[in-house]
């Protein structure tokens, strides 16, 4: 099984990781386990762990057992002018395994937000997901993604790069970034886990002049971050990770966007000062 390890050298690693070996590699990374922390992953990227992606969730959610964790749960790949109902209790996430396993956790909760959802656990769990049902967009400074800035978070990135960086596209609607969201408002029918039903209005994510995918350019940031201390390294099984500071991040991206409104457009590197 070929890997890209945590020092960037590549290698083979057939190793059976244990749930103690995992807390310990998120022990090494000095993730706050009182904090929040966002976590985008990869389980293919972890490799071989003894119970497979249920031993990974213990592991998270054991080692943030005072803290809110949180993983994105995201249906914008399968929400459509055609399929309108997002079923809070049932609609599955459309970005990998470890989110929709954790969606059937006890204690876990979502968020009611059509397209960009989250779950999480632990401290104030649902006080932070709250009040997704009367955002306008995607990822509105005062929803869940915005909340990642008022609580000083910490972003881990497990096996994943910075193109997974969702809270980017948050930074870009915070400052109104042109062509980001579609000035035409979609309705949808959110299903909350009590079954009740709300119509949600969205101005969705798009582009049309150019139309170019973002997300595709926010690894462009990263020498930027690491210079600034906005992100560092670490592993998790042979996952390589980057933990980013949510903070630090919005604040180093926030003048490069208004410096360039057009910085994700294509893939042309940062120009660092």
């Amino acid at each position: 099984m070929l890997y890209l390890c945590y020092n960037g050298k590549s290698g083979k690693d057939d190793t059976m990781y244990t749930a103690q070996q995992l807390f310990e590699h998120l022990q090494d990374m000095n993730i706050d386990p009182k904090g929040t922390l966002l976590v985008h992953s990869s389980m293919k990227a972890i490799g071989e762990v003894e119970g497979g992606a249920e031993t990974v969730l213990d592991v998270l959610m054991e080692y943030m057992k005072d803290g809110l964790l949180v993983l994105p749960t995201h249906t914008w790949r399968q929400m459509n002018e055609q399929y309108t109902v997002f079923d809070s209790r049932t609609e599955p996430s459309c970005v990998g395994l470890l989110t929709n396993l954790f969606l059937k956790r006890d204690g876990v909760v979502r968020s009611l937000h059509p397209t960009h959802s989250v779950a999480a656990v632990g401290r104030d769990a649902a006080c932070y997901v709250s009040g997704e049902e009367h955002t306008l967009s995607p990822c509105p400074r005062d929803g869940c993604w915005g909340k990642l800035y008022d609580r000083k978070a910490t972003i881990l990135f497990l096996g994943c790069s910075l193109k997974s960086n969702t809270y980017l596209h948050g930074v870009e609607e915070w400052i109104d970034t042109p062509n980001r969201l579609n000035p035409v408002a979609q309705a949808f029918t959110v299903v909350d886990r009590d079954g009740r039903s709300h119509t949600v209005w969205q101005h969705r994510h798009h582009t049309w002049d150019p139309v170019v995918d973002p997300s595709e350019h926010y690894d462009k940031m990263e020498p930027l971050f690491q210079r600034e201390g906005a992100v560092r390294y670490g592993r998790f099984g042979n996952a390589r990770c980057i933990v980013g500071d949510a903070v630090k991040m919005a604040e180093l991206t926030i003048p490069c966007l208004q410096d360039d409104p057009h910085l994700f457009d294509d893939d042309k590197p940062l120009k660092l000062s």
